[in-house]
């Protein structure tokens, strides 16, 4: 994979970020997940996103570097949320990571999320591991010093995987009844039938 990957609109993007591995490597750990939901957010003309109006601060400039880069945020002043960007430089299009497939090394996952040893879980604990934008941070020990590097490097990485065999989901956005009409946009991907993905389609 190279850096031109990134370079297409959030839109496009979201969706070729589907069943890659995401892998963290800290401390001599390494863990590898599988992402299986996104989130497209269109910049300056999207409502819902943080560089709507190409509004710029300390916070989203990795948002107008160019595809590829870390924008790690906090919300409700608790949950860090992993972010990519996307498109080129000054194109603040970025994809929201919302949800991973735990891959390899469990026991480091369960840790971080729970404090206790994987085999310690209740079958809820384990299918609540890595199915949310917070949840996947804390296992996998993503915070905001992650913001601004790239996501080709050794601390946070993506890689391709070989099996391509899988169906796309469309559907809304997750919490942003703010965003006025963009809220209804199907900006939103997973992998059909995952049982990681946060939240299913609505009948």
């Amino acid at each position: 994979m190279n850096k031109e990957f990134f370079y297409d609109d959030s839109i496009t993007l979201a969706q070729k970020l589907l069943n890659k591995y995401l892998i963290r490597e800290y401390d001599n750990k390494k863990i590898v997940t599988k992402i299986v939901e996104t989130e497209a957010y269109m910049g300056e003309i999207d409502k819902a996103a943080h560089a709507y109006k190409n509004r710029k601060s300390v916070r989203t400039g990795p948002l107008y570097l160019e595809g590829g880069h870390i924008y790690v945020y906090l919300i409700y002043g608790m949950y860090n949320c992993l972010n990519i960007s996307a498109n080129r430089e000054n194109i603040p299009h970025c994809v929201l990571i919302r949800a991973v497939e735990p891959v390899q090394n469990l026991e480091e996952i369960s840790q971080n999320r729970f404090g206790k040893s994987y085999d310690e879980l209740t079958s809820y604990q384990r299918k609540n591991l890595t199915n949310g934008p917070g949840k996947l941070c804390k296992a996998l020990n993503i915070d905001r010093s992650l913001s601004g590097k790239y996501i080709l490097d050794k601390e946070l990485y993506i890689v391709d995987n070989e099996d391509d065999d899988f169906e796309i989901v469309k559907d809304k956005r997750v919490n942003i009844d703010y965003a006025e009409e963009d809220k209804d946009n199907l900006w939103r991907f997973y992998i059909k039938n995952n049982k990681f993905v946060s939240v299913t389609k609505r009948q």
